[in-house]
């Protein structure tokens, strides 16, 4: 548990599904966690798994599904250098003529080390889903879970993880 933190809640898993709008278009969608700021409530993450659709097979073109979860909205799919990332899925589908398809997954430490207590602490009310596909011929969409628990911070905790969070955005 980290310090300044009193967990209140047991382990909750939150699903979630974003869809891109159009094939090969920045989708973001967020998720409420309905946490209470006038008590100090925080969601302390666990773990997350982000299961993205598979892109597109077409011959001759390169194609991806990229994704990512985040504290704060964002104008394009993040990656783990952002400090507001908290998970990042991508699935690859190479291809330079008709029958010679080799498909790639990269993931973003889904699922920590047994060493760690927590991956993240969302401060604000919302996570936020993004997902764009690269090259494919229809839209593409994520689905997933956020495993974590509720806590309530001590005031300075509480303002400190808020603003971080925000001036981070």
């Amino acid at each position: 548990m980290p310090a300044g933190l009193k967990q209140t809640s047991s382990v909750v898993a939150i699903g979630f599904q974003t869809q891109e709008s159009a094939a090969n278009t920045f989708t973001e969608a967020s998720t409420d966690l309905n946490l209470s700021p006038l008590d100090r409530e925080v969601f302390v993450v666990t773990s997350i798994n982000l299961d993205p659709i598979a892109p597109d097979a077409l011959p001759g073109l390169n194609t991806q599904v990229n994704c990512a979860l985040t504290t704060t909205s964002q104008t394009a799919v993040a990656n783990l250098s952002s400090s507001n990332c908290l998970a990042t899925a991508n699935l690859d589908i190479r291809s330079t003529a008709p029958g010679d398809s080799v498909g790639f997954t990269r993931n973003g430490m889904e699922t920590p080390p047994a060493i760690l207590d927590y991956i993240g602490i969302i401060a604000t009310n919302d996570f936020f889903v993004a997902i764009k596909g690269v090259n494919n011929a229809t839209a593409k969409f994520v689905s997933g879970k956020l495993y974590g628990y509720r806590a309530r911070a001590d005031a300075d905790v509480f303002a400190a993880l808020v603003q971080s969070e925000v001036l981070s955005a």
